[in-house]
């Protein structure tokens, strides 16, 4: 597991450097977990052709997928830091109650416009689902 870490952390210094490199506005970790996945990608693409290779999995390896379930299971504590700091800014978030409901609630009714604007475009032209009789509730 520690290669699997080592791998995780190589990526972020990846992206990171290629962050302040190229003055990208994406974070360094956002660029370095995409560049982990394209080399999955790449990886997996390679292996499946060359059957011969499979042996040899690089950082394709069951460690990492171990990890990165590890890391996920432990996902929620780091929304701890980010209550922590709603709470001591709550006097700030108060005095600015109007412009913070607005903006999110304009923002959830944009994105649902958006997104049943594009489902509705890209879905036009097929044919109607199958009538399926409701059968109320009812399985057999």
């Amino acid at each position: 597991m520690p290669e699997a870490f080592l791998t995780l952390l190589l990526f972020q210094l990846l992206g990171s450097g290629l962050q302040m490199l190229l003055h990208l506005p994406i974070p360094g970790p956002v660029i370095g977990m995409f560049l982990l996945a394209a080399a999955l990608l790449w990886r997996r693409s390679r292996t499946s052709v060359n059957q011969a290779d499979t042996a040899r999995a690089g950082f394709d390896s069951p460690a990492l997928g171990a990890l990165a379930r590890a890391l996920i299971a432990c996902l929620g504590l780091l929304f701890v830091p980010a209550g922590v700091g709603l709470v001591t800014q709550m006097p700030l978030l108060m005095a600015n109650l109007l412009p913070i409901a607005v903006a999110l609630f304009g923002s959830t009714l944009l994105g649902l416009l958006v997104t049943a604007f594009v489902m509705h475009r890209a879905t036009h032209d097929r044919p109607a689902p199958e009538k399926i009789a409701d059968t109320g509730g009812q399985v057999l």
